[in-house]
């Protein structure tokens, strides 16, 4: 079964009624990534809004899932001084999130919100405050629209930390600075909502909080797809994306993504099987931080003797389809190097050799074969690192990739 569309079987064998190789999931992990809240705890807010406001934070987090492996969140208090609420490794239970929220004290004082944001940029995404440095970094500004202090540098600061950013304004407010410090596109950044208003947006802007992760949708028991925020374009740089067998760390596979894409389907996994996955940012203008999952595949079928019957047509593929398994880069110079890989099967119609350097977003493409099992890179740079990824194209139409890292040497 290919994906969600196909057509379900069943079959009676010596392991009673199977229904379909794997009903295709579309449930999701819960998000993982730090959520921290900016919040306006000066005199401009009256206590009703501040309670509102309170209000609006617990339902927006209620569904949440926290925890180490989870979400955390943590909080700031705008006023004369940047106040810590509490850090976010401090409560790992929902139950503790909510009452800590509850339990949270106005301190009045000035709107400070750039010096907030500057004790932010420096101290709170830190280990120290308990944020952790594989996961998305979530900003949501809750204001009147007013502050005694400029607000941009260190905003953009935290967006360059790859910080995402969302303001919600419960006053008038300047529509184009609030544009400007939110991320980007404002429309789906920026809400502008009267305080009693605010349950209206709370699902959007947790739709929105929850999409800015690498995540897994469409899971079946041979593939799933990754989605993830953009984060790049073809412009701006690449990803690479790993992802490994949970149990077997040895058997890392590496991919090079085009910086424009956001999501990717990843066939001829494993049933049963919990994959690593880390897509890491390779922007040419700013540092993104890795984003990480982990995905489990569904039940799968085990065809052989015991069954009693043949493999039905359809079957995912990494029952048949298994090569490229290794790679293996020799006869370096400081322009070229050989790829080879096996095994070799006779259903592969051709391999694609997809090749280029580290950092960079370009990559040329080489077709070979199906018959051989190497090839001469030529005409690279001397003392480079490469990306090589070789696919194996097969009859059935269905393609397996594999990547790995090589150098040319360093001298003429």
């Amino acid at each position: 079964m290919d994906g969600p569309g196909a057509a379900p079987w069943s079959l009676e064998g010596s392991t009673g009624l199977v229904s379909g190789v794997a009903q295709a999931s579309r449930e999701t992990k819960p998000p993982n990534g730090d959520i921290l809240f900016l919040l306006d705890s000066s005199g401009s807010v009256s206590y009703y809004e501040f309670s509102k406001v309170k209000e609006f934070i617990r339902d927006l987090l209620r569904p949440f899932t926290f925890g180490p492996h989870d979400v955390q969140t943590s909080i700031i208090h705008i006023s004369t001084v940047p106040t810590i609420e509490f850090p976010f490794d401090r409560y790992p239970s929902s139950e503790a999130v909510q009452q800590a929220i509850r339990g949270t004290q106005q301190l009045m004082g000035d709107t400070n919100t750039g010096k907030a944001l500057s004790f932010a940029k420096e101290k709170f995404f830190t280990d120290e405050a308990g944020s952790r440095p594989d996961v998305p970094k979530v900003l949501v500004w809750v204001t009147d629209g007013f502050s005694t202090d400029d607000i941009s540098p260190p905003m953009q600061l935290l967006k360059d930390m790859g910080v995402t950013v969302f303001i919600v304004s419960t006053g008038r407010g300047n529509f184009l600075e609030l544009s400007a410090a939110a991320s980007q596109p404002p429309e789906k950044h920026l809400h502008f909502v009267d305080v009693d208003d605010l349950p209206i947006i709370t699902k959007e802007l947790r739709d929105a909080i929850t999409a800015t992760r690498l995540r897994a949708v469409d899971i079946t028991s041979s593939s799933f797809r990754l989605m993830w925020p953009k984060l790049l374009s073809s412009g701006t740089g690449y990803y690479v994306l790993e992802y490994t067998p949970a149990e077997e760390p040895g058997r890392k596979l590496t991919q090079q993504v085009s910086g424009d894409r956001t999501s990717l389907l990843l066939n001829d996994l494993a049933p049963e099987t919990t994959y690593k996955v880390v897509l890491i940012p390779e922007s040419n203008t700013q540092y993104i931080p890795p984003q990480t999952t982990r995905v489990t595949t569904l039940q799968g079928i085990i065809w052989g003797a015991h069954i009693g019957v043949p493999r039905p047509t359809g079957l995912p593929a990494y029952y048949t389809e298994i090569s490229p398994t290794r790679i293996v880069i020799s006869e370096s110079t400081p322009h070229s190097f050989r790829v080879s890989w096996s095994p070799t099967p006779d259903s592969v119609v051709s391999y694609q050799v997809l090749y280029g350097p580290l950092p960079g977003n370009s990559a040329k493409l080489l077709e070979v074969d199906g018959k051989h099992n190497s090839t001469v890179l030529e005409n690279l740079t001397l003392n480079t690192t490469y990306l090589v990824t070789v696919a194996a194209i097969y009859k059935s139409g269905k393609e397996r990739a594999l990547s790995a890292k090589a150098c040319t040497q360093g001298g003429e």
